[in-house]
């Protein structure tokens, strides 16, 4: 004669293959012996939990955690309650059941899904860590440990933990896309791409993966490779967002810009167009020229999560009204170089009869207070002081007021000259001009989404140092290995310790030559000073910068030196080399010639 607890054995193992209808048939004959035999109870609950019907799950395991409340019938009360939304109740219970086995990982596991389902990513990795010191080879806990590393910001300790997690489970294609995406934010573009063509052949049909896979082989430089898993993931997620405007950048890396505008409209007509398509297509008008339409599109940039302009109650000024007699405020909202570059603006609106007070980054604020046009120039670390404004435009919006077009660009120079006590300073401690003298500066703001790609490391410059010259670094806080590099080399005198704010940076340019550098502040503070200038850039460029000419309109002083489609600074510091072994004095002092 069979027993309860045998029919509930018989039952368990229909339920694990998946043979749910003989499963049930168990349990109640199991119940049909014993009525109140807590396992046949449970494992019911169970049934109705897999089918999604809760209420009953919840009924049946709550009689049996009446009669025997094991932890395994509170683990399972506590996911009921997780399917309810009812989190809080059910981290309660699975302390509960923690407190009467306090080494089962697999109850510390739950209680860490159950803190990720609360969205306290801080208490639940304690709670996988702990399973993993009873259960070293817990997988879920690798792989859920390993994503709360990343979500925290802690890349080097998700991988490690995914690192372990792969190398105990294998072609887990959750685990190697975790990881690829973790590589990838760590910059190690070549590795993501091999976990992501791994993850692939795992999961063909996830989209996520073919889209994380292009935006890393995007940034390898290999786009026309990406185009391909960009569509790849439009074709299994049609409305893929991310993915449309990956492949829209893609695209406009490769200089495809009829079409760019071309899948803008696309994605127009799908109800899919986003902020961050029009802030692209933007870029893409500006780029090439358009600057009407660029300008209206720049807009958009006040609308990106990472918009810096602050939010100000009076009305935003965009060259529609008179300000003939009113305050407004002018602040910067982008980066050091941008408010430089724009700043231009701010005497065209003071001719218009406005009062100017001007919000700029504290390293500007000096260099700026005694600009023409402005009649207050206040640090953005004082914004809390500002006096009474009638309306506000924030600095990089003044083209758009000001209707800009290619023809009617104001160019430079326009900032103020550093004071000639300054200047004379940096004469005394650069020493007899006896040769030319030449500034350097290599690599900008390392978190600008572009750095990748516009700096270059101090070594790919060495090249040019055997030119009769004196080298003088410009660079503000070099990378360790440039700086490394740095102190190694006597043939660039580096006095940028000294360097306080822009005004000092100005004033230091004012006693060189010609300032060579990389896109970034530098280069903006050179042409807005009127300083000869070379700045070397990406095959995509800046906006500003256009394509394909070798002037700016924006600066007269500044000569533009390209990639080629090769997109290597090699052959544009070749092109540098030979033109400082040319006739250089004649054509830094007279450029037209």
């Amino acid at each position: 004669m069979s027993t309860a607890a045998a029919f509930c054995e018989a039952g368990l193992a229909h339920f694990r293959d998946g043979r749910h209808l003989d499963a049930h048939a168990c349990y109640q004959q199991a119940l049909g012996i014993d009525a109140e035999h807590t396992d046949a109870q449970h494992l019911m609950g169970l049934l109705f939990l897999q089918a999604r019907q809760y209420n009953e799950a919840l009924a049946w395991i709550v009689r049996a955690i009446q009669r025997a409340p094991k932890p395994e019938y509170l683990a399972s009360f506590a996911t009921v309650l997780q399917q309810h939304g009812r989190c809080d109740e059910a981290l309660n219970v699975i302390d509960n059941a923690i407190q009467l086995r306090p080494d089962d990982s697999e109850l510390w596991r739950q209680r860490g899904d159950i803190f990720i389902q609360l969205a306290r990513l801080d208490q639940a990795l304690p709670s996988f860590q702990h399973a993993l010191e009873l259960n070293p080879h817990h997988h879920d806990a690798l792989c859920k440990s390993g994503i709360i590393l990343h979500k925290l910001g802690r890349n080097e300790e998700a991988l490690a933990r995914l690192d372990l997690s792969d190398s105990l489970f294998p072609d887990h294609a959750p685990t190697l896309r975790t990881r690829a995406w973790v590589l990838y934010c760590l910059k190690r573009f070549e590795d993501s791409a091999t976990d992501g063509r791994r993850a692939h052949q795992l999961d063909p049909g996830n989209a996520e993966i073919c889209n994380n896979l292009g935006l890393s082989l995007r940034q390898l430089g290999s786009n026309e490779e990406a185009l391909a898993w960009f569509d790849k993931a439009i074709e299994i997620q049609p409305r893929f967002v991310d993915a449309f405007d990956n492949k829209l950048v893609a695209l406009f890396h490769l200089h495809r810009f009829d079409e760019v505008f071309a899948l803008s409209d696309r994605m127009t007509s799908l109800g899919l167009k986003s902020t961050v398509t029009e802030w692209n297509v933007s870029l893409a008008h500006l780029l090439t020229g358009n600057l009407e339409a660029g300008w209206r599109g720049h807009q958009t940039r006040l609308k990106l999560p990472s918009a810096r302009h602050p939010q100000l109650q009076r009305p935003m000024w965009l060259g529609e009204e008179s300000v003939e007699g009113k305050t407004i405020l002018v602040a910067a909202d982008e980066g050091l170089g941008d408010t430089i570059h724009f700043v231009r603006y701010v005497p065209m609106l003071a001719e218009r009869g406005a009062r100017v007070v001007l919000v700029v980054q504290d390293p500007l604020h000096r260099l700026m207070s005694t600009l023409s046009g402005a009649s207050l120039c206040v640090p953005r670390s004082a914004m809390g002081t500002l006096p009474a404004f009638d309306l506000h435009c924030p600095i990089s919006s003044l083209p758009l007021a000001f209707k800009t077009r290619l023809d009617t660009i104001p160019s430079g120079p326009y900032l103020p000259s550093p004071p000639d006590s300054l200047v004379q300073a940096w004469e005394n401690r650069l020493g007899p001009r006896t040769r030319l003298r030449i500034g350097l500066a290599w690599s900008g703001d390392p978190h600008h989404v572009n750095d990748e790609t516009r700096s270059i490391p101090l070594r790919a410059l060495t090249g040019l140092l055997d030119i009769d010259a004196s080298f003088v670094s410009l660079q503000k806080a070099p990378r360790p290995h440039d700086a490394a590099l740095l102190r190694e080399r006597s043939d660039i005198v580096d006095l940028t310790a000294d360097l306080t704010d822009f005004t000092d940076t100005a004033a230091l340019i004012a006693c060189l030559d010609l300032v060579i550098t990389v896109d970034t502040s530098v280069a903006h503070l050179a042409g807005a000073l009127g300083r000869p200038t070379w700045i070397l850039l990406p095959w995509t460029p800046d906006y500003r910068w256009l394509l394909d000419r070798t002037d700016s309109p924006w600066y007269p002083s500044v000569r533009l030196f390209r990639q080629t489609e090769t997109r290597d600074y090699e052959s544009v510091l070749d092109r540098v080399r030979s033109e400082l072994r040319g006739p250089i004095i004649v054509r830094i002092v007279y450029p037209t010639q």
